[in-house]
């Protein structure tokens, strides 16, 4: 049996590379969005960073307290480790895609992939969970329905579990 000290590195290396969860293409990726966010160049994001990228979005006046809760996700300072081992337990967290697509099926009584963006936003505003008036918005901006008012929800699951679209 080995020490202690060897189980416990060798128990932790399994569960703790975070960059073992993702494949090296989005790493890079990852590694973009870092950079455009550490806008001060210091290899790590602190509230000042976060108040700029917004400042760059086109949302200006972000109040102190929401930048300090989004600083105080992290267990320590930002730099590019953390902040790739917070993105990896966000998506942890997410159902899977199967998941996902039988909660949308139960919409789509004709099975053709889509449903009507307008009962979608009717449903995620009015049961559990329920979104804001915004974040309904910013959903329909990053998937927008097409032009008779359909949500394709199998390329939404897609994205919401691999976070690219299908080609």
């Amino acid at each position: 049996m080995a020490p202690r000290r060897a189980r416990k590195r060798a128990e932790g290396a399994a569960s703790s590379n975070v960059f073992s969860m993702f494949d090296q293409s989005q790493i890079q990726e990852f590694k973009e969005a870092f950079t455009i966010m550490d806008q001060n160049r210091d290899g790590f994001i602190d509230k000042e960073d976060l108040r700029d990228t917004f400042a760059a979005l086109g949302r200006i006046n972000v109040k102190n307290e929401e930048l300090d809760a989004m600083v105080k996700e992290a267990p320590g300072p930002i730099n590019f480790t953390v902040f790739l081992t917070m993105f990896g337990e966000k998506l942890k967290g997410t159902d899977p895609e199967e998941t996902i697509l039988h909660a949308f099926k139960v919409f789509d009584t004709e099975g053709k992939g889509f449903v009507k963006a307008d009962f979608i936003k009717e449903k995620l505003m009015t049961q559990a969970d329920r979104f804001s008036e915004e974040e309904v918005k910013q959903m329909f901006a990053a998937f927008p329905p097409d032009v008779s008012g359909n949500l394709d929800y199998r390329n939404l699951c897609y994205v919401i579990t691999h976070g690219e679209e299908k080609d």
